[in-house]
């Protein structure tokens, strides 16, 4: 990576952040001169973003530490179509209503990555239907629409990939990525937005909103704003797993969907491979304490991957809330007690009077997705009640297994621990 003379690049490269960026070099003399404003969007297709969005979040906050101005864009407008980027499939169309709920939610995550305010640099946190929703369709497309080739957007990725797995594009979703042009177009007629940033399928997309404002300022015979796309490279695992992507699901960043101890574990079990870089993205130490974490080897490694956790939970959720799972962590696993800050879930009294299948208990704690699964792991010696394996697939639990704090004590495998509270 080439040496650059801004401090928001000089950043960014040196945490790992950078795979492309249209002018490097303009860019940063752009950066260096004075404050500029960059964006990313994010769709509202679900209540909350998740750890696959960590690392565009922590570019807003990079360029904000910078001394430099971020927007977010919250999709309400754009969602109602669905970004075909990365997709393989259609994405189910939402309603008016769920888009409103799921932007509300969406919005507390970055108040903790991001400061909001009146300063040259705060946050703003804008909605791009409220440019989206006004457009005249038919007027939009003579005006825009025709900046855009079909042979050139029939070349993209997120584009081929559907059509040669003869997975179906609509005609809708390839409508997206021209309202993305403009999205850049609006915002920096609006804010001087100069910059987008965002994952490395977004590269086609960012590119045509930097096109789309030279042919419109040719158009019209004025020079074109001087736009500048950065994308990261989408994050996949040592192993190559999908990053943010477990066997239990999505790692959700919103605390009522995921709870802070397993959004704590999830980064706890970081591959041994990736503890260093993750630590640059998704952590604030600074480089050189993690150059010396990257060093510790055997057992000492998982020292590395607990500050990881901690730190990484601490920016999503409050340095007390991390401290807390760490501490939870090394009460279930080092000195071997049942904290009571382990994720508890409620029994009604009614389901547990009679006996309680232990089967069916995995299962309600959400360690097994049905009873066949949940009896492979009776059978595979994976699971156990209050710190002891069973065998017996027909088990049934009673009061005689409510513990001293009134829960009994599920865990699945060495890792995944659940408290029953009847």
């Amino acid at each position: 990576m080439a040496d650059f003379e801004s401090d928001f690049l000089s950043l960014m490269a040196a945490r790992g952040y950078i795979q492309q960026c249209t002018d490097a070099t303009g860019l940063d003399r752009q950066a260096k001169k004075g404050i500029i404003t960059a964006y990313i969007g994010y769709d509202c297709t679900a209540p909350s973003l998740h750890v696959g969005n960590l690392i565009s979040i922590m570019m807003l906050r990079k360029l904000q530490q910078s001394g430099h101005r971020p927007i977010i864009v919250i999709g309400g407008g754009t969602t109602k179509i669905g970004d075909p980027s990365g997709r393989d499939e259609t994405r189910q169309l939402l309603t008016e209503a769920q888009i409103a709920q799921n932007k509300q939610t969406i919005q507390t995550i970055f108040e903790r990555f991001l400061t909001f305010g009146k300063q040259p640099t705060s946050a703003i946190m804008i909605d791009n239907n409220e440019w989206l929703a006004g457009l005249n369709y038919i007027d939009f497309l003579r005006d825009y629409g025709r900046h855009f080739s079909i042979n050139r957007m029939l070349s993209f990725d997120s584009v081929k990939l559907r059509l040669e797995r003869e997975q179906p594009l609509t005609f809708l979703e390839f409508n997206y990525m021209i309202l993305q042009a403009y999205d850049f177009l609006e915002l920096n007629r609006r804010y001087n937005c100069i910059l987008q940033m965002g994952g490395s399928d977004q590269w086609g997309n960012i590119v045509n909103g930097i096109e789309l404002a030279r042919r419109i300022g040719a158009t019209a015979q004025q020079a074109p704003p001087p736009l500048y796309g950065l994308t990261t490279a989408l994050l996949t695992t040592a192993s190559g797993a999908k990053m943010g992507k477990t066997a239990q699901g999505a790692v959700w960043l919103n605390e009522a969907m995921l709870s802070v101890w397993d959004y704590w574990q999830f980064w706890r079990n970081t591959e041994d491979n990736d503890v260093g870089r993750f630590l640059r993205l998704f952590t604030e130490l600074p480089l050189s304490e993690i150059a010396r974490l990257e060093t510790l080897e055997g057992a000492e490694r998982n020292e590395a991957k607990k500050i990881l956790a901690t730190e990484a939970t601490a920016l999503a959720h409050g340095r007390t809330a991390a401290e807390k799972a760490a501490k939870t962590a090394q009460d279930t696993f080092e000195t071997g007690t049942a904290s009571a800050d382990l994720p508890t879930v409620p029994i009604p009294p009614e389901q547990f009077a009679n006996g309680l299948g232990v089967l069916e208990a995995f299962v309600l704690a959400g360690l097994a997705a049905s009873n066949r699964e949940a009896r492979r792991m009776v059978e595979g010696r994976g699971a156990k009640v209050n710190d002891k394996i069973i065998t017996d697939s027909k088990l049934q639990l009673t009061q005689a297994h409510v513990t001293e704090n009134g829960t009994i004590k599920l865990s699945a495998g060495k890792k995944r621990h659940i408290l029953l509270k009847p």
